[in-house]
Parts: C-alpha cells; sequence; structure tokens
C-alpha cells in the first residue's frame, strides 16, 4: 500500500462547506487542519483533484535546494498566473528560466542597485508627503502608491504619466483578484469563461502592454541614458550576443510590476502595524537614525548600518510573510521521509505556518526582533521571506533598500501613536494587510 494514502485527507465535501470562509481567508482553515492532522494533510479540491498542504521546513527546504531539479512551480503560476503577466522570471521554467535569470540578474545586483538609491530615495519623500497627521488613516493605500512609483521609476525614471502609472497600477491590481477568485472558486471556472470575466480582464492587461511598448520604443529612439532598470534590461545580452525580444521584455516588466509593488507595499503595512504595537521599537529605529545621519549623507552608509532597522523588517517579515505560500510540482516519482509522492503531486507549502511553527520558534507569536542577531536565524531552513534556493526572488536586495529607507524616513519623520486591536490579513495571491487604520503624529 502506498505511503501517500496515510496523508490525512480532508474531503471534498469539508472544502466546500467551509468555500465562503476560504474566499474571504484561507489561513484559519488550513490551522485548524494542520492542529488536527500533523504538518501535512491533503486536500480534496474538485473530482479527482487534491492538493498536498504541509508546514514541513524539512520538506521545504528538501524540494526547494536539496532535489529542485526534480520540482516545478505549480500550474497556478507557469499558467494561471501567466496569463495574465507573460513568460517571464516568476512563470518561467526550465531553460527558459534559466536563460532569463543569467541575463536579468546583473540588473539587481548590490553595485548596479546603488544607482537607484537617489531615485528610490527621493520617490519615497514626495509619497510620505502624503501622509495625514493626527486623524486615523488607511495606511495601505499610500504604502501602495509608494511601492508601485518605486518600481515605475526604477525602471522608466521619470518618463511615465501619471495617468499611464494609475493605468498600470489598477490593472496589476484587478488581474490579481480576479487569479483569487478563480483559484479559490476552481469550481466556478466555467463561469469565469462564460461570462467574459477572463477575456475582461486579458483585454486589461493587453491595454497596459500597449502603454509599456510606447515607453519601451521611447527610451529605444531616444539618445539618453538613465542608468535605471530599463536600461540595464536593454543593454542586456544573451550568451549569443542578442537582446531581449520586445514581448518577453514586456513579460519582465509587468512581473515586476505584480511581484515588486504589492509584497512591498503590504511588508511596509505589516511593520508599521506592529510599530504601533510595540513603540519602544519606534524609539530604537529613530535613535539608530539619527545616529547615521549624523555620521554620514551616503545612502548605502546608511542601509549598511541601519542593524536595529533591519532586525525589525526580517521579524515583521517572518510574522506576514508577504509570500506566503511556495507551490511545487514533482516531475518524477519521489519520497521524502518515508512519504510517497507520485510524480504530478501539488504540493502547497504554508509560509505563514512554517514561519510561526512553535517547534521552530521560541515565542512564535511575538514581535521579538532581537531573535535575528543570530545570522543562523535568518539563513535557517524555517525562513524564507524571499523563498530559497535557485528561484530565490531576484529582487530581494532590491526590496529590503527600499523598506529600510521608507522606515527610516516614516519614523524620522512620525511618531506612529500606539494601536492595541489584533492585526487583521487579508491573503490573496500575496498576504494582504487589512484596515490598517493608524494614526501619525508630526515629529
Amino acid at each position: 500500500m502506498s505511503e501517500l494514502k496515510l496523508i490525512p485527507e480532508v474531503s471534498l465535501p469539508k472544502f466546500l462547506k467551509h468555500s465562503l470562509s476560504i474566499l474571504r481567508n484561507p489561513l484559519p482553515f488550513h490551522h485548524s487542519n494542520f492542529l488536527l492532522h500533523g504538518n501535512l494533510f491533503r486536500l480534496k479540491v474538485g473530482f479527482g483533484k487534491s492538493v498536498i498542504f504541509t508546514r514541513d521546513a524539512d520538506l521545504l527546504s528538501y524540494v526547494l535546494q536539496k532535489n529542485q531539479k526534480n520540482y516545478t512551480k505549480s500550474p497556478i503560476q507557469t499558467r494561471d498566473l501567466a496569463k495574465y503577466v507573460g513568460k517571464g522570471l516568476l512563470t518561467a521554467e526550465g531553460e527558459k528560466w534559466q536563460k532569463q535569470r543569467k541575463l536579468i540578474q546583473p540588473a539587481f545586483h548590490k553595485s548596479q542597485l546603488t544607482l537607484l538609491l537617489d531615485t528610490i530615495y527621493v520617490i519615497i519623500q514626495k509619497e510620505l508627503d502624503i501622509i495625514v497627521v493626527d486623524k486615523p488613516i488607511d495606511i495601505f493605500p499610500i504604502f501602495n502608491d509608494l511601492a508601485f512609483q518605486t518600481v515605475v521609476k526604477s525602471l522608466f525614471s521619470s518618463e511615465v504619466e501619471e495617468k499611464d502609472i494609475k493605468k498600470l497600477q489598477h490593472t496589476t491590481e484587478v488581474t490579481q483578484q480576479m487569479l483569487v477568485k478563480e483559484l479559490r472558486q476552481p469550481y466556478l471556472g466555467w463561469w469565469f469563461k462564460l461570462s467574459g470575466k477572463i477575456k475582461f480582464h486579458i483585454n486589461l492587461i493587453e491595454e497596459s502592454r500597449a502603454i509599456l511598448s510606447r515607453l519601451v520604443n521611447q527610451r529605444k529612439k531616444s539618445n539618453n541614458k538613465y542608468n535605471d532598470l530599463l536600461d540595464m534590461l536593454l543593454d542586456a545580452r544573451y550568451e549569443d550576443g542578442s537582446a531581449m525580444k520586445e514581448t518577453q521584455l514586456l513579460d519582465e516588466i509587468l512581473i515586476l510590476f505584480a511581484a515588486g509593488h504589492e509584497t512591498t507595499s503590504n511588508a511596509l503595512t505589516f511593520i508599521c502595524e506592529l510599530l504601533a504595537r510595540n513603540p519602544e521599537s519606534q524609539d530604537k529605529i529613530l535613535e539608530e537614525v539619527r545616529k547615521v545621519k549624523s555620521e554620514s549623507n551616503d545612502i548605502m552608509y546608511w542601509l549598511k548600518n541601519t542593524t536595529y532597522t533591519k532586525l525589525v523588517i526580517e521579524e515583521a517579515m517572518r510574522l506576514y510573510p508577504p509570500a506566503y505560500f511556495i507551490d511545487r510540482v514533482n516531475k518524477e516519482d519521489d519520497s521524502f521521509n518515508g512519504i510517497d509522492l507520485p510524480k504530478g503531486s501539488n504540493l502547497l507549502f504554508s509560509v505563514y505556518e512554517i514561519h510561526r511553527h512553535p517547534d521552530f520558534w521560541e515565542r512564535p507569536e511575538e514581535f521579538f526582533p532581537e531573535r535575528f542577531l543570530d545570522e543562523n536565524t535568518k539563513f535557517s531552513k524555517n525562513y524564507y521571506p524571499f523563498g530559497a534556493g535557485q528561484r530565490m526572488c531576484i529582487g530581494n536586495n532590491f526590496a529590503m533598500y527600499e523598506m529600510i529607507l521608507t522606515i527610516m524616513t516614516v519614523v524620522e519623520r512620525f511618531e506612529i501613536l500606539e494601536k492595541k486591536e489584533t492585526i487583521q490579513i487579508k491573503p490573496l495571491i500575496t498576504l494582504k494587510p487589512f484596515e490598517a487604520i493608524l494614526e501619525f503624529k508630526n515629529r
């Protein structure tokens, strides 16, 4: 008898019974099943269809690193997400992914990102001017705009009109919302097609691609050099000396929009929510910021020497990882710790659960940034804020630079008034905050 049959199973009727609550927030449903069944269970999601949910950090390390060649991303990304954002780094697999990663990686090297720091810092300063003090405000839209502006201006410098930015941002967000509905209500797939909802959102993407194509061709015809990400991508060459075709370039840009702004805006919001509940951490960040700024005007110096600020960010991404699940499918039969995994098994790893697992973390539900003073914690197999292995997020340094500079600026300019209520979440494609109402006071 196959060991796979020993994996506890959650039935299709139970899945359908809880479908509405799963659509709103699947994490409590997953958590209750982990408590009931252990670190691994199989969820029936349709007739003949199932997903293996797991919070086994050893298995995740095995899949992402030790035996990564036998695992590919699931159709959630390679097919469902790809139909909206194309076949770029996030959604491509195999030789195509390797070719693109090798081409694009240099653009995200720390030495190249240094050229963008002044641009990023100016954007942060401008966007934070929008914060209204002495009254409760929802901080997420401000960080969402800040993160999107940062990606756009890092790609295109100052060439993009505001109406185009709004169009690109709107399309990125509504297509992701549509994808969530498709994934959490697979039994309505026929309706999404017949009603024209999928076609409507694909048309929105085509409009965005037309905007991006116009911007790319304007740059190609220009003799100006901006040292931005677009210049780097246009200058990049494959081993045969050829450049990226425009279709591929647009795919990569769309993925940078989708993956590069939402995860950062989510993280920034959760960081500020946690700082509101831990005012002593605000004081420590403020002291650190004033110190590094008194020592140097160099942005890279600030980034290298804001140790406590980084600890806060790392702890926030442990408690509220923006990429809160990782999906993989095995190409060939496999086994791990006595469990058989037949070819084509759909594995969904809950990073949210791994980051809060009591077997891996001391006081897992508490906000305790100092735990990351131990470098072994940051690089352990129990911590995946940016994934791991070959498919680790290519923009991790970009995101960290942006978050450090943003939190530095927020705390330097404002006091976030204390808040006691529980932090609310809204899991979609990424882990989003919900009703992040905070009050700020000028320093």
